[in-house]
């Protein structure tokens, strides 16, 4: 993923939080076997802390290819809109002369893939993830030989994703004057369309953090 640097995450706090408001759900891209093309799996996922968690079907065909090559990359992209050419137009200019965009939010994890087979380690993990997606409760023991879940994890493997890592990208114009990415906040949230509001909520949030983006000057040797 080609980042330019005001691009870049302000630092790794910024994609932490994203990731935690609720982006739990990537694909998961495999490298294929030899004379194959890649993999992609639509898939949720949680995190144990250093660890990303998922767990699929056991007939995917995607297992062949981890065992080969466990090198894996869980993409995460949300907060997205396509940006019409007269929003960026310059003052100065015709506004069927600006052009189009798109602006999103993008959090790349580079793992090392371990495969989980073992039933009270795929119990385990199960507990995990529904701890965060059902934190309720509301759901019955996740136990080996034990229904419901017990007869089920026969049909699963887990992945425990070791993240090697990371690369974050939120582009929202942010090396254009603060007026401009006003302005186009105040097109997204007019035109509140699909992703609109969350778009404009990102780009709002990074020019009150960020400002007007700088340079960082390079370093004389």
């Amino acid at each position: 993923m080609f980042v330019h640097p005001w691009d870049a995450a302000l630092d790794d706090a910024e994609w932490q939080a994203w990731i935690a408001e609720g982006h739990d759900f990537g694909q998961l891209v495999v490298n294929g076997l030899p004379g194959r093309p890649p993999a992609v799996v639509p898939t949720h996922f949680s995190s144990d802390g250093p660890h990303l968690l998922v767990h699929l079907a056991r007939p995917n065909p995607v297992w062949e290819a981890i065992a080969h090559d466990p090198q894996v990359v869980l993409s995460v992209i949300g907060d997205y809109a396509f940006i019409p050419g007269p929003w960026r137009a310059q003052p100065d200019t015709p506004p069927q002369d600006g052009v189009p965009t798109s602006y999103y939010a993008a959090v790349q994890f580079t793992c090392r893939a371990e495969i989980i087979d073992d039933p009270e380690a795929k119990a385990d993990l199960l507990r995990s993830q529904l701890a965060h997606f059902q934190p309720a409760g509301d759901h019955a023991a996740v136990e080996p030989g034990r229904p419901p879940y017990g007869r089920l994890l026969s049909g699963i493997r887990g992945l425990r994703l070791h993240v090697t890592s990371v690369q974050a990208k939120f582009k929202y114009d942010d090396h254009k004057p603060e007026a401009h990415r006003t302005s186009v906040t105040d097109h997204l949230t007019t035109r509140a369309d699909r992703l609109d509001l969350p778009t404009a909520r990102q780009q709002q949030r990074r020019l009150n953090r960020l400002g007007t983006w700088q340079a960082t000057p390079r370093r004389e040797l």
